[in-house]
């Protein structure tokens, strides 16, 4: 009853539309779109009715042209956001002008149908292989299965549903997919996924696993993701959006946009830095992590004896939480490293939001009671810091650690710090390169 009511709701909304345009026109264009007798009804009618006057009126904003771009080194184009028109053509001549491209990394939601054919040509005219970092959905599909080599990663999204029009309201309109399902099927993929793909309503999509599209021959090959240059600045390789992505990724560089907004911005710098040079995302998200605990861990440096104790009490817990992985456990313990204690925490228990606040206040208090402000980093003191490992000595075992700390743990409140002082900032420590770098 309520989907036949916001039928003939927007049928007299097409009505008002059709006495501006004249309906006689646009009712003769329904009568000659020969739909059979499943689509005579009313909402056949309204939904041919309301593809029809779209197309007259032109109500869909304008959309941002998708981003196409030489990556790093030129020897790959990095293609990301919707498929709006002309990307086809822009692709083309793209890679007309640049022979050395062997590979087009692919992060899209989809778009014009239409131009993912066309950028699907685009690759098989010049055989080049493709590449999934992250999404590729919808139309996207169309394009990344036309790769001479089609790779993904295991937690790369590829989603599928039927193809639409949208109406006059913004409603979707299923259309006829036999040319899609033909497409995939030209490329390689299994006819049986191709229709299956096909069948998922035009209002929702379908994401299959990385070894449901390689037995499908949707991909054929699975890589990790230290195999390919970085691609999570595809959609724009500047200050602001690498600065984003830190802090995305690491919430814990958050306590630091307060007190010390400057120690984000070289981070930042460093991570635009090694995307423009063509570093891996492994390698740059496990350079993040570091100079992220480094950062929080000289933070600490200066904290009093109640955040000394609440850090060893928080460190303590991460260990037992990542007991099954001696590793991480004796670098929690050892480096005092609050990077890998907030992802073990988070992986035993979840998100906890208490629990992420109260780090971070307790990271903001260290910072309040510095007597001196941190001085900007430059990218190569960071880039040292990077390298240079981060144990001081060799690594106890985790149990050996866990109980160093619960003893100390267990002490009033200055004799507890003292001792816990002597595990997280030792004073043998090397200074620090991040402080002691100023820019000029």
């Amino acid at each position: 009853m309520a989907r036949a009511w916001r039928v003939v709701c927007g049928l007299g909304l097409a009505g008002i539309a059709l006495g501006c345009l004249g309906a006689a026109s646009v009712v003769q264009a329904h009568l000659r779109s020969g739909l059979g007798p499943a689509e005579t009804g009313l909402l056949g009618i309204y939904a041919r009715l309301s593809l029809e006057l779209e197309s007259r009126l032109g109500t869909d904003l304008p959309a941002t042209e998708t981003r196409i771009v030489l990556g790093p080194g030129g020897t790959d184009i990095r293609l990301s956001g919707e498929l709006t028109e002309g990307a086809g053509d822009r692709l083309a001549q793209l890679l007309a002008e640049n022979p050395r491209v062997t590979r087009i990394h692919l992060t899209s939601e989809g778009g014009l149908v239409d131009e993912g054919e066309a950028i699907g040509a685009a690759i098989a005219r010049h055989g080049i292989a493709t590449y999934v970092p992250d999404y590729c959905v919808s139309a996207c599909t169309l394009a990344f299965v036309r790769g001479r080599e089609r790779f993904i990663m295991p937690a790369s999204r590829l989603g599928f549903h039927a193809p639409y029009e949208a109406g006059l309201f913004g409603q979707a309109f299923r259309t006829d997919g036999s040319p899609e399902r033909a497409a995939y099927v030209a490329a390689g993929v299994t006819p049986d996924f191709a229709q299956a793909a096909l069948d998922v309503a035009s209002t929702d999509m379908w994401f299959p696993d990385a070894d449901r599209l390689i037995a499908a021959h949707v991909a054929n090959r699975i890589v990790d993701a230290g195999h390919f240059p970085d691609s999570t600045l595809d959609d724009g390789d500047d200050a602001a959006h690498a600065r984003a992505t830190v802090l995305r990724n690491l919430d814990l560089l958050q306590a630091f946009e307060e007190r010390a907004p400057q120690i984000v911005d070289g981070i930042a710098a460093w991570y635009l830095d090694g995307y423009r040079s063509g570093r891996s995302e492994a390698e740059a998200f496990e350079g993040l992590k570091r100079l992220a605990a480094r950062a929080v861990s000289r933070a600490m440096r200066n904290a009093d004896d109640r955040s000394i104790v609440a850090l060893g009490r928080h460190l303590l817990k991460a260990m037992e939480m990542a007991g099954t992985s001696p590793a991480t456990c004796t670098a929690i313990g050892t480096d005092a490293d609050l990077v890998l204690a907030h992802q073990a925490l988070h992986a035993g228990e979840g998100q906890d939001a208490a629990a992420d606040l109260a780090l971070r206040t307790l990271i903001l208090r260290s910072l309040a009671q510095r007597e001196d402000a941190s001085p900007a980093p430059d990218t190569m003191a960071l880039a040292a810091d990077v390298l240079r490992p981060m144990l001081a000595s060799a690594p106890a075992d985790c149990a050996s650690l866990r109980a160093v700390y619960a003893k100390a743990l267990s002490l009033p409140r200055h004799v507890a710090a003292a001792a816990l002082r002597g595990l997280i900032v030792p004073a043998a420590a090397p200074r620090p390169s991040l402080e002691a770098s100023a820019a000029p």
